[in-house]
């Protein structure tokens, strides 16, 4: 088999071919445009038995890796890091140039033993989509919040306390009286991060609302699992593939209440479900057995009665 090892750039790509004894047989570089899949499938059909590898082919080389899997080829992607390694390692030239960059994306696939496997996107695109533009609209919120408090506590001793809302803020800075230029300067910046801060909140309603109720056909038990909402679980698909689907929680079983250490343990049998606003019933201690079941607060009126310690 030949491995094509693909440098991608903003205005270029170039492909070098090797094969198992990681000689070179052909480069070739092509400008990036809608012609770039044609000519390298044109450019190496010379290699009836070959597999493209593409460095990162979830970030600058993603839409050429996509385009040649939809050509029907088989394509890799190598991480940038390994075939850095391969390059500065190498013992031919090891400067860094687009040729070199591409013969080693070559060689690391050509060796390594496991690598992703580009496939095609589905629905798994459109859940990542949602979950990066969500954590980045957090990010900037978070952001616009720190800003707006380096402001507060300019032109108010103290500031507003830990947590800042637009609404507080905007509250706060009304009653702001600038005596200067520079002050008056700070209170229109500080107002224009409230602004951005409702901007973003809206806009993380939206999101929230986007990714429970679809986001483009979102709507089976599986992908629902990944999401907040109706039998949602975590927001992050990152997330979910890190740590794996989450797994039915037994019920919690009190088994010493009293003491210096409360213990708990998973209990096997379910118990039942309370109906909606109702307390969860508590073991009662043995001495307080004999009472009818009364209000905690009207406990202390009963052993008075009873004689009982109050």
């Amino acid at each position: 088999m030949v491995l094509i090892g693909i440098d991608p750039h903003k205005a270029t790509h170039t492909a070098v071919a090797v094969d198992k004894e990681e000689t070179a047989l052909g480069e070739l570089t092509v400008k990036a445009d809608c012609h770039q899949v044609e000519r390298l499938l044109k450019w190496a059909i010379d290699f009836p038995d070959r597999r493209w590898a593409v460095e990162s082919a979830n970030g600058l080389g993603f839409l050429l890796a996509q385009q040649l899997v939809a050509a029907g080829e088989d394509v890799v992607d190598v991480p940038p890091t390994l075939a850095a390694r391969v390059r500065v390692l190498g013992s031919g030239k090891t400067q860094k140039n687009d040729l070199n960059d591409a013969l080693s994306t070559a060689i690391a696939a050509l060796r390594a033993k496991r690598l992703r496997t580009v496939v095609a996107e589905n629905h798994g695109g459109v859940l990542r989509l949602l979950a990066d533009h969500h954590h980045d609209l957090g990010s900037l919120r978070t952001q616009a919040i720190c800003r707006l408090h380096a402001l507060v506590r300019c032109l108010i001793p103290g500031g507003t306390g830990l947590r800042l809302s637009a609404a507080r803020a905007a509250v706060v800075l009304r009653s702001v009286r600038p005596t200067n230029a520079v002050e008056a300067e700070r209170k229109r910046m500080a107002l224009g991060f409230v602004a951005d801060v409702r901007r973003l909140d809206a806009e993380i309603a939206a999101s929230k609302t986007r990714i429970v109720t679809g986001g483009g056909g979102l709507g089976h038990e599986r992908d629902r699992a990944l999401w907040p909402g109706p039998g949602g679980g975590r927001l992050s698909h990152r997330t979910q593939r890190r740590h794996g689907p989450l797994r039915q929680q037994r019920p919690l079983r009190l088994i010493q209440r009293h003491g210096s250490h409360r213990s708990l343990e998973w209990s096997e049998s379910a118990t039942p479900a309370q109906p909606p606003g109702q307390p969860t019933p508590q073991p009662r201690h043995p001495r307080d057995r004999h009472l009818p079941d009364t209000p905690p607060g009207r406990r202390t009126e009963v052993l008075r009665s009873q004689g009982g310690r109050g």
